[in-house]
């Protein structure tokens, strides 16, 4: 397994923009990667702006499938414009 955090903050004014790009490139990578298989979306309102992403993958090989994919590249692209800041963490599973 390979997770994937990713946190956005997101520019005043942009959310309601934001979301549904968001939603969007969640839900076509969950049902067109074979090697996706956990992509939350989160949000609070006590934090507004702020979006956070949870993935998980088979490897970081399918991670990277994703980040090549059509759908992912023009969700980067059209929504580059709307962030003001985003960290992405990656783990690989430890086995005891």
């Amino acid at each position: 397994m390979f997770a994937v955090t990713v946190h956005f903050q997101i520019k005043n004014g942009m959310f309601d923009t934001f979301m549904p790009l968001m939603l969007e490139n969640a839900s076509i990578s969950l049902q067109s990667e074979p090697g996706c298989r956990h992509f939350d979306v989160c949000t609070d309102p006590e934090r507004p702006g702020e979006v956070f992403l949870y993935e998980t993958y088979d490897d970081a090989a399918a991670f990277r499938i994703h980040l090549g994919s059509a759908h992912f590249l023009a969700f980067d692209s059209q929504v580059s414009t709307m962030i003001s800041e985003k960290t992405v963490a990656t783990y690989s599973k430890v086995n005891s």
